[in-house]
């Protein structure tokens, strides 16, 4: 990636570092991920967040917001089991969770966890149809 595309993407502010990876590479935020990053910032405050639009690599339309993939980063998170901390994340997207949204994958860390891993997992890919239509029950 350009250094310049990749300046244009990370934001930093008050110590917080925030990354939008959308899989076309266009660096074009939509509307959904724009909503999904501001209440995740206003519910959990966290240190990174991590953002990467998955939808193009699934049997969506162009340009859907569908399918995301985020790394969450916060102190809120300290002594709290995955599934408490998943409850927070979805708490905060119960509306995008109910629309637009049909699959987010969440990674969410306490500070020292994802300084032992600074790394934002891949997805699989998408095998595309359904079960029925794959020939397997």
């Amino acid at each position: 990636m350009k250094s310049g595309l990749l300046l244009q993407r990370l934001v930093s502010m008050s110590g917080r570092v925030c990354l939008s990876r959308g899989s076309t590479g266009s660096g074009i935020i939509g509307p959904v991920e724009a909503t999904i990053r501001a209440k995740l910032e206003q519910a959990l405050s966290p240190e990174v967040l991590e953002l990467r639009n998955e939808s193009s690599g699934h049997a969506v339309p162009p340009g859907s917001e569908t399918h995301f993939r985020v790394a969450v980063v916060s102190a809120r998170f300290e002594g709290l089991s995955p599934l408490q901390r998943h409850r927070l994340v979805h708490a905060a997207l119960s509306e995008e969770l109910a629309g637009p949204v049909h699959a987010l994958a969440i990674q969410a860390r306490t500070p020292a966890q994802w300084r032992e891993n600074p790394q934002l997992d891949i997805s699989p890919p998408c095998l595309g149809g359904s079960k029925k239509t794959r020939g397997t029950s």
